[in-house]
C-alpha cells in the first residue's frame, strides 16, 4: 500500500519508519531541508511517560493568573482577534476538573507509555543512537507548599503503575550530585526513575535515514498546499496537492503539529489543535560535575534542564501568541536563571543558542491519533510537549491501523471522534 506521510517532525519521521518496516511504500513530505528543523528541533530532550498529565486540571485557573503576575512567568499570554485561540482557551478551562483532568490522564498515559517500550525496543533492534541517557527525570520543589501538593499525582502514578521515589534533601542530591551546591533552595523532590533524555533532532534524522533505508522515498523543500477529496462528494483524499505537484496514495498520514488544522479546514473538518510557543537554549558543558546527570525539574518556573551529550538544554515557557516565532528576550532571561540557580557553573550562558517552537497543543492535553471521517486520512498530531514521549509509540499505531492491524494498545480515545459533540 502507498502511504504519503505529510511533515518531517519526530512524529511523521516515526510514522514514516514504521510504515516503511511494516512493508508500505511510503513517502514523506516535508517543507523544509530536512527532518525535525522545527518543533522537533531542540525541544526540553524528555522522553517523560511519568509527567504525562493534560495542562488542564483542577486549580489551573487560578494558578496561571499566579504564573503571569511571576518576574520569570511560565505562562505568557498575548490575546490576538483569533477566535481559533478564545474557541481553544475556552475548551481547555471547560477541562479544568477533577473529572476531566483524571479522564484525559487515562488518555495519555498508555500511549506513553507504550511509546517508551517501542522506543526501547527500536534501540535494541537498530542501535541507533542520539545522546539517549535512562536516569530518570527529578521534579524539585521550592516549598513545602509544593511538596505536599504531589498527593494526587503520587496517586494516579500508583494506579498506573508507574515507579516513583519521594526524596529529601539527601535523596535528590544523590540521584543529581551537582544540586548539593544548590539544595538549601529545595525542600524535596519526586524521582521518576523509568523516565529518560534524548536529542529529538539526533534521532529523528538518524531515524530518517534508517526509514531510507527500507525504501521510504523523504521529499524535503517540499510544501503540502491543500488537501483534495475524492470527486462526486466521496469521504476520503484523492490527492495532495504541493510546491511539487499533485501526490496520490492509498493513505495519507497528517503529521503536520500546529499546522494540521489549517489543512483540515477547507474539508469540513475542525480539530482543536493551536501552538503553544516554547523557548530552550542549549549551553555547552563547561564543569561536567556541576551538570545535570539527566533531567530536573524546576516546578516553581515549570523549567526543564537535561543533559544531552556535552550540552545542557533547557527548556520551557508556555505562550499563547499565535504562530508567531518571535525570539523574546524575557523569555531567554527565564531560562537563563533557572538554569544558573540550579546548576551554577555547570555551563557557558555566554555561548547558548536560543530557539523557540510551537507545540501542537489540544485542549485536553491528549494527542489526535488514528482515524478521521475520511476513510483514507489518518491524524498523527496534537501531542503538545510529548511529542518526543509519544513518537515511537505514535509511529507503531498508525502503521497497525494502515496495515489493518489491532494496535498492541487501545486507542479509541484518541481519534478526533471525541470532539464531536463539542
Amino acid at each position: 500500500m502507498k502511504v504519503l506521510v505529510l511533515g518531517g517532525g519526530v512524529i511523521g519521521v516515526s510514522c514514516a519508519y514504521y510504515l516503511a518496516r511494516a512493508g508500505h511504500e511510503v513517502e514523506l513530505v516535508e517543507r523544509q531541508s530536512g527532518p525535525a528543523l522545527e518543533t522537533s528541533f531542540a525541544n526540553a530532550g524528555e522522553v517523560s511517560p511519568g509527567y504525562s498529565a493534560p495542562w488542564a486540571g483542577p486549580g489551573v485557573p487560578v494558578k496561571a493568573i499566579k504564573w503571569m503576575l511571576m518576574r520569570h512567568s511560565p505562562l505568557v499570554i498575548r490575546p490576538l482577534l483569533d477566535p481559533a485561540m478564545w474557541r481553544w482557551g475556552l475548551q481547555l478551562l471547560a477541562n479544568c476538573t477533577a473529572r476531566a483532568y483524571a479522564l484525559n490522564k487515562s488518555r495519555m498515559v498508555p500511549i506513553a507509555e507504550y511509546s517508551r517500550d517501542c522506543l526501547k525496543a527500536l534501540r535494541a533492534e537498530t542501535g541507533i543512537a542520539y545522546d539517549e541517557r535512562a536516569r530518570g527525570t527529578l521534579q524539585l520543589f521550592r516549598t513545602r507548599k509544593q511538596l505536599d501538593g504531589i498527593a494526587g499525582d503520587v496517586a494516579v502514578l500508583r494506579q498506573y503503575g508507574v515507579p516513583f521515589e519521594v526524596l529529601d534533601r539527601a535523596g535528590f542530591v544523590a540521584a543529581e550530585p551537582a544540586l548539593a551546591r544548590t539544595q538549601d533552595k529545595f525542600v524535596g523532590a519526586l524521582r521518576l526513575p523509568g523516565d529518560e533524555t534524548g536529542d529529538c533532532f539526533q534521532f529523528s534524522n538518524r531515524l530518517a535515514a534508517l526509514a531510507a533505508l527500507l525504501g521510504a522515498r523523504l521529499r524535503w523543500g517540499t510544501t503540502v498546499e491543500r488537501l483534495e477529496p475524492s470527486a462526486r462528494g466521496g469521504a476520503g483524499i484523492a490527492a495532495v496537492h504541493t510546491s511539487a505537484g499533485r501526490l496520490v496514495a492509498d493513505r495519507y498520514v497528517l503529521a503536520l503539529g500546529p499546522h494540521s488544522p489549517l489543512l483540515l479546514r477547507p474539508l469540513g473538518l475542525r480539530i482543536p489543535v493551536y501552538p503553544v510557543k516554547g523557548y530552550s537554549i542549549t549551553v555547552p558543558i563547561t564543569d561536567p560535575a556541576g551538570a545535570p546527570e539527566s533531567t530536573v525539574m524546576d516546578e516553581t518556573h515549570k523549567v526543564a534542564v537535561t543533559r544531552l551529550g556535552d550540552r545542557i538544554r533547557v527548556g520551557g515557557t508556555a505562550e499563547l501568541a499565535g504562530y508567531s516565532l518571535a525570539l523574546r528576550p524575557a523569555r531567554r532571561a527565564t531560562l537563563a536563571h533557572v538554569v544558573s540557580d540550579l546548576f551554577p557553573g555547570g555551563g557557558d550562558l555566554s555561548r547558548a543558542s536560543f530557539w523557540c517552537g510551537l507545540r501542537p497543543m489540544t485542549p485536553d492535553g491528549t494527542p489526535l491519533v488514528g482515524a478521521t471521517p475520511m476513510a483514507n486520512l489518518l491524524l498523527a498530531t496534537g501531542h503538545g510537549t510529548l511529542g518526543w514521549t509519544m513518537a515511537a509509540g505514535t509511529g507503531r499505531v498508525i502503521a497497525d491501523l494502515v496495515s489493518g492491524r489491532a494496535p498492541e494498545i487501545d486507542v479509541a480515545a484518541l481519534s478526533m471522534a471525541r470532539y464531536a459533540a463539542a
